[in-house]
């Protein structure tokens, strides 16, 4: 298959048709995903910014007094958050918005978290860099994301249908997450890899904090 360059209009129109199913195509994954969101999520305080909220399956799993804004780039999946914030009866700010250009002041944020969003951004290095502008001081990024794998029969699994996952759905199954996050210059405070290593629960902070911050217990 030949390769497939994406933009961020592209990624949009892909969500944006994607959005009236995804949540029934996803709920078998789901399923299993549903323990490690309310693991990550349980950490989260203050001012919440959620990048890449989609649907806002995230929603359930935030403690109470958390002051929720979520973004995406497809309105599409923002409608559908919506309607789940009400369910819930969350009070949530949506936006639509690349990840990769924030419009929100430098520290605006306590928490800043990202779910299965690295996959499919163009330069996930930038937005993670935007992630960490917007985060308070000792403020923390919570990430729950997919990616390459330590067994190397998975990895090379994950090569070979990664150019049609890229086509179909602007997803790069075979990122190297704990990489990205290093080369953004945050610093990792905690990492955990399931699913075969596959999947990655991260928890980080800007790499410009105080020293008195570095010792932060999670």
């Amino acid at each position: 298959m030949p390769r497939v360059t994406h933009t961020s209009s592209r990624i949009r129109a892909i969500y944006d048709r994607l959005a009236p199913r995804y949540d029934r195509r996803e709920a078998l994954v789901e399923w299993l995903l549903r323990g490690y969101r309310r693991k990550l999520l349980r950490r989260a305080r203050g001012r919440v910014l959620e990048v890449g909220i989609g649907t806002g399956r995230n929603l359930p799993y935030y403690p109470p007094g958390c002051r929720i804004t979520g973004i995406d780039l497809s309105p599409e999946m923002l409608r559908i958050a919506e309607r789940r914030a009400a369910q819930l009866g969350r009070d949530v700010t949506l936006l639509p918005m690349d990840a990769e250009e924030l419009s929100f002041p430098a520290g605006a944020f306590d928490t800043v978290v990202s779910s299965f969003t690295l996959c499919t951004v163009v330069d996930p290095i930038r937005a993670l860099s935007e992630m960490a502008r917007v985060t308070a001081p000792g403020g923390r990024i919570l990430l729950l994301e997919h990616g390459r794998s330590p067994h190397l029969w998975l990895s090379r699994l994950l090569d070979r249908i990664a150019p049609y996952q890229i086509a179909k759905y602007g997803c790069h199954p075979n990122r190297n997450v704990l990489a990205l996050v290093q080369a953004a210059d945050l610093v990792v405070l905690k990492s955990e890899r399931r699913l075969l290593g596959v999947l990655h629960l991260i928890w980080a902070r800007p790499q410009t904090f105080p020293t008195a911050i570095r010792n932060l217990q999670l």
